[in-house]
């Protein structure tokens, strides 16, 4: 029987890719980041800081009144709550792939990689969506919010390129090679 290359390649096991659990972790870590460090760390902003100026017609929230704050702590709070749901979310699926040798993929460059895509990812379509389109918050509001946007975007560039050139560094990554090399099937 003659078979295409792709053919050939689909009957062949492939093994189960971190790409997808790495970026999805990553999307939930750098959510985190943004959410602790700048929104109750620095207090730099909240979820519906800047409504008074956004670009949908939000009620504004004045962070420095109580009623204001407590609306967009709960806004912060709804936003930890995706991110910890992402991050969940990509270690239920990294677990379900993973079966053996975890401690290798932990410190694996391709799992850093991909998480660094998932960050870079996040601060590209949260500092696009929020900050420019809604316009609901800036990353530091004030006469230079721009400059701290662009910076936020530019961050997000170089986390998306870093991670995807340190991915491809790394050796990739097959969870049930060991299982192989013992005779043993995957759990």
């Amino acid at each position: 029987m003659i078979t295409s290359t792709g053919e050939a390649r689909a009957g062949t096991a492939q093994p189960a890719s971190v790409q997808l659990p790495g970026i999805v972790l990553g999307v939930g870590m750098g959510g985190f980041v943004d959410g602790i460090l700048l929104h109750q760390l620095l207090r730099w902003h909240h979820m519906l800081s800047s409504t008074n100026h956004d670009h949908i017609g939000l009620k504004y929230y004045n962070p420095k009144t109580v009623s204001g704050l407590e609306m967009n702590t709960m806004w912060d709070g709804i936003f930890h709550a995706v991110c910890w749901i992402a991050v969940l979310t990509g270690l239920a699926i990294l677990y379900s792939r993973v079966t053996h040798n975890r401690r290798a993929v932990w410190t694996s460059r391709v799992l850093w990689g991909w998480m660094f895509v998932g960050w870079g990812l996040f601060n590209l379509v949260e500092g696009l969506l929020d900050h420019q389109a809604l316009g609901i918050h800036h990353v530091h509001g004030g006469p230079d919010q721009a400059w701290w946007d662009a910076g936020f975007l530019v961050l997000g560039g170089l986390l998306l390129i870093g991670g995807y050139l340190l991915q491809r560094s790394g050796q990739p990554f097959d969870p049930n090679a060991a299982a192989r090399r013992t005779g043993s099937r995957p759990a």
